[in-house]
């Protein structure tokens, strides 16, 4: 039986995330739901010299619940720029910075149209980069999905977008200040941490999974 997830589709997802869906085979996404401002969907989480900065995906004003998928992204705003700036400000000079950051610029520099392709497409970058072996779907009825062999439910730490993690995370060295962030996007993770990060999820998970017991 194939252990799967219903779960949300993030931009550069934050790390509990990964520890939450780490270990599951699939991850099942729904297009048709409706989309949710002010979420994960389109910020994410890093950090810089002197604070932690909040990345958003600007995207067109659409009607009301309109699905996820047709949520179009605004490059009137000079976003990518700003995102890109951001990322090699912060991480520059992380350990796998070079190695890592050409993966997902050749994703934004696509210009993708639809904020779920993007994300869908950074999505499989991160996992590849983790080391996380894990197939995704799209489903668009939820009561069909709800009947996936194996379905373990849903895998939304930040539905409502709260820089507050939810889940213990292993400390890793980071970049800047003397306390540990926890809980910033997954770039943070990888840039610091490169193929080690698949140890520092994997003692995540463990940690939490033994709080629970």
């Amino acid at each position: 039986m194939t252990s799967a997830a219903l779960s949300v589709l993030m931009y550069l997802p934050p790390i509990e995330f990964f520890v939450a869906v780490s270990g599951f085979e699939r991850l099942a996404f729904d297009p048709s739901a409706p989309y949710q401002k002010q979420t994960y969907r389109n910020r994410a989480r890093i950090l810089l010299a002197n604070k932690v900065d909040t990345l958003t995906v600007p995207v067109h004003s659409g009607r009301k619940k309109m699905p996820y998928k047709d949520m179009r992204i605004d490059y009137s705003q000079k976003w990518k720029n700003v995102h890109l700036r951001g990322i090699q400000s912060g991480y520059g000079k992380a350990p796998f910075f070079e190695f890592y950051f050409p993966y997902f610029e050749e994703v934004f520099d696509k210009d993708l149209t639809f904020l779920w392709d993007m994300n869908w497409e950074l999505l499989t970058v991160c996992l590849k980069l983790l080391g996380l072996n894990i197939s995704l779907q799209e489903m668009e009825n939820l009561e069909a999905v709800a009947h996936i062999d194996g379905l373990g439910g849903i895998c939304d730490p930040k539905a409502d977008f709260s820089a507050r993690s939810f889940m213990t995370e292993v400390p890793y060295s980071q970049m800047f200040g003397r306390d540990f962030e926890p809980n910033l996007s997954v770039l943070d993770l990888l840039f610091c941490k490169g193929p080690e990060s698949k140890v520092v999820l994997n003692l995540s998970k463990k940690i939490n999974e033994q709080s629970v017991f």
